[in-house]
């Protein structure tokens, strides 16, 4: 087979890719190790950043989401007892959204396939080659068991943290990385919101967040040892333990039927370059961010809205100038994104080897952040998302 960009993952940064080179006329093919099914509901992020909705409605995909997203215009830090309101909108102008990465990714292949274009879904045994010549291949087992090859000109590397292609280049790479002496235990709820915003909560038994996904289904995370196991997580201990967390004068926590649990691990990662020959990686093949500042999905949005462009004026114009300042382009954001993500945990969060001056450093911050416009601007204009294309 041929084409011109062979995608490896039809997670949000492959499907938008392909999604944004349709737009500009180029031929992809999507490959995707796991069934459509799973991919649908992969329950994963739930914030998008402002030019992520942006671009999802200038590239004809906010349909759905205008219907069912849920526009939020601040957020609450809680500590002490007290919430404290960051005025996303009154400080930036601008605004978060929630709507789960699994909505956005069934928009992308909805979008796809009512184009009349395929996805390869349930490939095994995929790899890449000759990534440093002119004709690159990508070799993989289809879901009827057939032996495939794809000639491409192209290669990007979206397959996530644990895909193939990151490690087919390992050895030409720089890798930078951190892991975090905590994780988040996170669960999903049948019960409605207990408050209109987010509110990221800093206790003395640890850090807590309470999210939504809709009116009806709440998304919520308690910070953990990172060895923890769910056996010891009841229900009804992970309902007492929220309560305990988020507790304020005023608040109550509605509970409802737990439908998932989980324990993520919290790491930052990033790789340099995001390239080798024709190998491009996106999103989490190229980066990691702890969760706490609500950027991964919107990083794999911004890199392959970077990549799409590129792609374009070397397949339509013979440029290479966009290819070869495609790292370094994406690795200004990423780097503004790990910081902010970084910083955000350190603040919200007891390490469990900390003593109580790093106890009364945090507080500070905290009733600094919360006092001054300043920075609660620098806060906001972060998270609600910089500008494509802004300085970082």
């Amino acid at each position: 087979m041929r084409t011109q960009v062979g995608i490896v993952g039809a997670g949000p940064a492959g499907l938008m890719l392909a999604h944004l080179l349709h737009l500009a006329g180029i031929e992809s093919v999507v490959l995707e190790n796991r069934g459509r099914e799973y991919v649908e509901k992969r329950v994963r992020a739930g914030v998008l950043e402002h030019p992520t909705v942006e671009l999802l409605r200038e590239t004809g995909l906010g349909e759905r989401l205008d219907a069912q997203g849920l526009p939020h215009h601040g957020f609450a830090l809680r500590f002490d007892g007290v919430d404290h309101r960051v005025a996303l909108t009154d400080l930036t102008g601008r605004e978060i959204t929630v709507y789960g990465q699994q909505e956005v990714v069934k928009d992308l292949i909805a979008a796809r396939l009512g184009a009349g274009l395929a996805i390869e879904f349930e490939v095994t045994d995929v790899s890449v080659h000759d990534f440093t010549s002119s004709r690159p291949r990508i070799s993989y087992v289809d879901a009827a068991g057939v032996a495939q090859t794809l000639e491409c000109d192209i290669i990007a590397g979206c397959d996530g943290f644990h895909g193939i292609c990151r490690p087919a280049v390992a050895s030409e790479l720089s890798f930078y990385e951190r892991a975090y002496p905590f994780a988040w235990l996170g669960v999903l709820a049948r019960a409605a919101p207990s408050h209109e915003e987010l509110i990221y909560t800093y206790h003395d038994r640890g850090f807590a967040l309470h999210s939504m996904r809709s009116p009806e289904i709440t998304r919520l995370y308690l910070q953990v040892p990172p060895d923890e196991s769910l056996d010891g997580w009841s229900d009804d201990r992970i309902w007492d333990e929220l309560s305990a967390r988020l507790s304020a004068d005023g608040f109550t926590l509605t509970t409802g039927p737990i439908l998932e649990k989980s324990v993520t691990p919290m790491r930052s990662f990033v790789v340099e370059p995001m390239r080798h020959g024709r190998l491009f990686l996106a999103g989490d093949a190229a980066h990691i961010v702890p969760p706490t500042g609500a950027k991964g999905m919107n990083l794999a949005i911004a890199d392959v809205r970077v990549l799409a462009s590129a792609a374009s004026a070397f397949l339509r114009e013979g440029r290479t100038d966009l290819l070869d300042a495609y790292s370094d382009t994406c690795l200004r954001r990423v780097w503004r994104a790990e910081h902010f993500s970084w910083w955000m945990t350190s603040m919200l969060h007891r390490d469990p080897a900390g003593d109580p001056f790093d106890h009364r450093l945090q507080l500070s911050q905290l009733r600094y952040t919360a006092s001054s416009t300043a920075a609660l601007t620098s806060l906001a204009e972060n998270y609600v998302g910089l500008p494509f294309g802004a300085p970082s």
